[in-house]
């Protein structure tokens, strides 16, 4: 059996996911990073395959006393995915209404610092591409997917470097296309497939988001056709002097004149 392949970073894996999803490139897909850990991943998807790039925002439901453990998820507009097993965690309806509330303001206060000034951007009628840095459970990306299905994208892309068997199934069946790098069946968590695996905070996700916007602005500006040239400054031909004509005078004049003179010598 083939082992695992460790990713250095989440750099690394999203340079081997680019390879796999060249096919996509000249298309304009529309890459949506699940935050926090996918933003740097999906950030250097859109520059590699010539896309946008967004975020599409989702929460997993902790498990009561197992924050790791996601017993479901809940999408920017409140639908929320259960997993089978979330009652036998010890989660009751009271418990799950109120972790729902509060991802739910986690969500809406990422989307005020993340994107404050826009809203996210349309994935309608095109190739959309979600990605994350894996998947355990896969509840996160069901609650993506699903949300972004809703909202008729052209082709729907669920892009992970690694994943477990039974999270894979799971988004099967809600994505047009899975391409994932690695299902190890010895699958215990995303982290163990990282050589660094460090935790992505909200001001690099934003200063990742800025600077993102500022290429994006910078090659827009490129793009614009130029004005056109005014045309070459043709020198205006030198003017001849004008000719100075002597103006006649009477005779007589010019004879006072010099009488004149000749009295003042």
């Amino acid at each position: 059996m083939a082992h695992p392949v460790m990713f250095a970073d989440r750099e690394d894996a999203a340079r081997r996911l680019a390879e796999r999803l060249l096919g996509h490139r000249g298309q304009h897909p529309l890459v949506l990073a699940i935050p926090r850990g996918a933003v740097p991943m999906a950030k250097l998807l859109a520059e590699r395959l010539q896309g946008e790039l967004d975020l599409v925002l989702v929460r997993k439901l902790r498990a009561p006393w197992q924050p790791e453990l996601a017993i479901g998820s809940v999408d920017e507009s409140g639908w929320t995915y259960l997993a089978p097993y979330a009652a036998e965690t010890g989660a009751d309806a009271a418990y799950i209404a109120a972790e729902q509330r509060h991802q739910l303001e986690t969500i809406r206060r990422r989307r005020a610092a993340y994107t404050p000034l826009r809203a996210p951007i349309d994935p309608a009628g095109r190739i959309v591409i979600v990605v994350d840095d894996g998947l355990a459970t896969g509840a996160t990306m069901v609650a993506a997917l699903h949300g972004l299905r809703q909202r008729r994208p052209a082709r729907l892309i669920c892009a992970v470097p690694v994943a477990s068997d039974n999270a894979l199934e799971k988004v099967a069946a809600l994505a047009d296309e899975v391409v994932c790098l690695q299902a190890p069946a010895d699958f215990e968590a995303v982290g163990q497939f990282y050589r660094e695996f460090a935790q992505v905070e909200d001001e690099e996700v934003m200063a990742l988001l800025r600077d993102w916007l500022e290429r994006r602005l910078l090659r827009t500006r490129s793009d614009r056709p130029r004005p056109s040239a005014p045309p070459a400054h043709r020198p205006r031909p030198a003017r001849r002097p004008a000719r100075r004509t002597r103006r006649c005078r009477p005779a007589g004049c010019r004879r006072l004149r010099s009488a004149g003179r000749r009295r003042r010598r």
